[in-house]
């Protein structure tokens, strides 16, 4: 692709996070990878658990820093997903099925433990293949690399002997970070049993680096075993650094809680004769709770969770922005999440160049930002489906946006049919069970009174700021103390939720006559 000389320019001047994070590699690589290889980016994933949003969030901002990387250099690129799948597993997850019988394979790595869910030929299969499924879905483009085929096809071998021949540089290294009961049994080579086919965790003696040949013990009995092909994998930290030397991976972020991590891999990178990557540590997504997002734990959400009830595009809009402040990961989040996405894709074609490069749009597509706006919002949408109750269809909504658009049709408006979707979704299963309309009292039995005649007064093409003035006007002059608490009384006692949408678009939308229908109600409790 060849990139706009303009575009170059002020990408190279954009605060925008991914620009900031390519411009470390542009000085990486001032005259571009040696021998013309490309830039390589890599995410890391452990199969130990279902993958999770936070599984997600890494390859999706490391995608965008590749594409930032890319508008900034015309260096060829690629990117790794990693999966840790040689790793044993240390514990059974709380979130998938036959529990008892993953807790026969402990220590065992999770390429060579049966699928809980009976549907592939191993538990990390099974959880790779999920990770496929959701990157393809988002069209990624990246090459999945499985530890286990690297180690046991030998396409390790080499690095793993540089670990044998630097072994107690690694340990010097390590063994500083570590507590006394750790450093007593503290190996950087974690052997596969040939009897038990467990990942031990033993001190090893290295007999021949060359050879790749190492002495432990491993069930009472002194064993001298190659680690190559397979024979053996590397302590996380250092298989992170490993890693990083063998294929020449030149970016990978990681989360806070691996700052640490990174460090010492850092330099054991360095003790191997490579360098680190670049790349910046991110916060973490947190749950309801507060607490860290698990894939042991299965808590916060599940990706099918999300867009369940939100297009892809809102996933992605909540992951981009702010990655180096904490944040919470709950279905709540959802509708803003859209609205957001879509206010921010509306106003992209009317902003000059530099505000471009910093909206959250350009790094979800790419630069190819769809031109199309909502006609209405979610958060529209969502009222008016709990209004009409949880067995509302999609086709009884287009009869009320007819309302509000008149004429319109689903083909005409794709975006806000695939909208409706997700609203019947989110409303059938968190809006409706908690709509609960109360009694008007005080003030506003006459001015709910007021409205009703006001509406019934209204021409046929009045339109949604009409009704907006009327509404507000009502609220200046009905004797409420502030005007929220007017509108706060329209939505409890109409609208059954504390919240709600700007009345007048509503009204527009739901029908004058079947706003006359909820006050009515409203006023016979």
């Amino acid at each position: 692709m060849t990139i706009d000389a303009t575009l170059r320019t002020a990408a190279l001047e954009s605060k925008a996070w991914p620009y900031e994070e390519a411009r470390k590699l542009l000085k990486r690589y001032p005259d571009g990878k040696p021998g013309g290889e490309a830039v390589l980016f890599e995410t890391g994933y452990g199969p130990s658990g279902l993958p999770h949003i936070g599984t997600f969030n890494e390859v999706l901002r490391t995608t965008m820093v590749r594409h930032a990387f890319e508008t900034l250099s015309d260096t060829p690129t690629r990117l790794i997903a990693f999966s840790d799948d040689l790793d044993g597993l240390r514990k059974v997850p709380d979130n998938v099925p036959n529990k008892e019988m993953l807790a026969n394979y402990l220590g065992k790595p999770l390429t060579r433990i049966p699928d809980p869910f009976g549907t592939h030929d191993s538990f990390a299969a099974h959880n790779n293949a999920m990770l496929h499924e959701f990157l393809d879905r988002y069209g990624f483009d990246y090459e999945f690399v499985s530890s286990t085929d690297y180690y046991t096809s030998g396409r390790f071998d080499d690095a793993l002997r540089n670990v044998l021949r630097n072994y107690q540089a690694i340990l010097d290294i390590m063994l500083p970070t570590l507590r006394a009961e750790r450093r007593a049994t503290y190996s950087p080579v974690l052997p596969v049993s040939a009897k038990s086919g467990i990942v031990l965790q033993v001190p090893v003696e290295v007999v021949d680096a060359e050879a790749g040949i190492v002495r432990f013990e491993d069930e009472g009995e002194t064993v001298e075993q190659s680690i190559l092909s397979g024979g053996a994998k590397l302590q996380w930290k250092v298989d992170w650094a490993m890693r990083w030397v063998a294929l020449g991976v030149d970016y990978e972020m990681a989360g806070k809680d691996l700052i640490d991590s990174v460090i010492q891999s850092g330099k054991i990178a360095r003790a191997l004769g490579g360098r680190p990557p670049e790349g910046f540590n991110y916060e973490m997504f947190l749950d309801e709770k507060g607490e860290k997002i698990s894939k042991s734990k299965g808590n916060g959400l599940s990706i099918e969770q999300w867009l369940t009830y939100g297009p892809d595009e809102s996933l992605a809009f909540y992951i981009y922005r702010e990655p180096k402040k904490a944040k919470s990961l709950h279905l709540g989040l959802i509708p803003r999440a859209v609205d957001d996405y879509w206010q921010f894709r509306g106003n992209y074609h009317r902003q000059e160049l530099k505000e471009r490069l910093g909206n959250p749009v350009h790094h979800i597509h790419n630069g190819q930002v769809p031109q199309d706006a909502l006609p209405v919002t979610f958060g529209l949408l969502l009222n008016l489906v709990g209004v009409m109750g949880g067995d509302a269809t999609r086709e009884q909504v287009w009869g009320y946006l007819a309302n509000y658009l008149p004429g319109a049709t689903a083909a005409d408006y794709l975006e806000l049919d695939r909208l409706i979707g997700y609203a019947l979704a989110y409303a059938r299963d968190f809006v409706a069970p908690t709509l609960v309309r109360r009694k008007p009292e005080g003030v506003e039995v006459a001015a709910l009174e007021r409205l009703d005649a006001e509406l019934a007064a209204l021409p046929g093409d009045a339109s949604a700021e009409d009704i907006q003035n009327i509404v507000y006007e009502i609220g200046k002059t009905g004797g409420f103390a502030e005007l929220r608490d007017w509108f706060k009384a329209l939505y409890e006692t109409l609208l059954g939720s504390s919240q709600g949408p700007r009345m007048g678009s509503f009204v527009a939308l739901y029908g004058v006559g079947n706003t006359r229908k909820l006050i009515a109600e409203a006023l016979a409790k």
